[in-house]
């Protein structure tokens, strides 16, 4: 395997050493050291004091932490200064903890929730754990792989790289279609429990889904949290208003 390949496999135990000292900084000196191997045959002096500062304080989204990792490398082996790294690092902490609990714990694990509650009331339970674990898990895997080959690639350009890539725009939509899902999930798995789903039924809240999303979209500007919270009730009460 190969450096690249033996870091991003040791990301996904980046927090396995996690303590209030260090915060994720151990696990990320753990990730680093495969891709400092390099460092060390041209210039050892530089690779002890590169793997030592790797393993220092840090903390952020684990599922972004490709990010810092990629980029810190690329740093050290450009030969930028200590404080220029230092500083990289403590303005990726706010940044990646930021937009990770944005669009993983706001976002994309209340809507797979939501997605799969849905497709388990109306297709198949283990339809909608397979879902889950499949979209969530890939989706989190593809991300680790994406942040650590962007971080390489750019290096200290690596705020550029994120403020022009997808994770801005899905940041704010992933929120969005975590708070409809979840909408609809809740009442449909209600109304599954208490008296069971006929056909009609089904095809009347897909209806009303559609209709949703499509309101959600011609109105994408000006809706923020709360006016999408409503929606998704008022969307809700004409399902239940409509049913047979």
């Amino acid at each position: 395997m190969s450096g690249r390949g033996k870091a991003f496999a040791r990301l996904f135990a980046v927090q396995a050493a996690w303590n209030y000292e260090r915060m994720l900084g151990i696990g990320m000196g753990y990730a680093a050291e495969p891709l400092l191997a390099g460092l060390e045959a041209t210039d050892s002096e530089r690779h002890a004091e590169a793997a030592g500062r790797s393993a220092e304080f840090f903390n952020c989204h684990p599922y972004l932490a490709g990010l810092a990792l990629g980029a810190s490398v690329a740093a050290e082996y450009a030969g930028e200064s200590e404080d220029r790294i230092r500083r990289l690092k403590t303005a990726l902490c706010g940044t990646l903890g930021a937009l990770g609990d944005h669009l993983f714990w706001a976002g994309l694990l209340p809507a797979m929730m939501g997605l799969a509650l849905i497709v388990a009331v109306v297709w198949s339970p283990w339809w909608g754990v397979g879902l889950f674990l499949v979209g969530y898990n890939g989706c989190r895997v593809a991300v680790a792989w994406w942040g650590l080959r962007t971080g390489l690639d750019t290096g200290m350009r690596v705020g550029q790289a994120i403020a022009s890539s997808w994770v801005p725009r899905v940041r704010r939509w992933v929120g969005l279609a975590a708070g409809f899902l979840v909408g609809v999930a809740i009442p449909l798995a209600g109304r599954f429990l208490l008296g069971g789903l006929g056909r009609s039924q089904i095809l009347i809240g897909v209806g009303v889904a559609v209709l949703g999303l499509a309101l959600a979209y011609r109105f994408r500007a000006t809706f923020g949290g709360v006016r999408y919270g409503l929606l998704a009730v008022a969307l809700v009460l004409l399902w239940f208003g409509v049913l047979p």
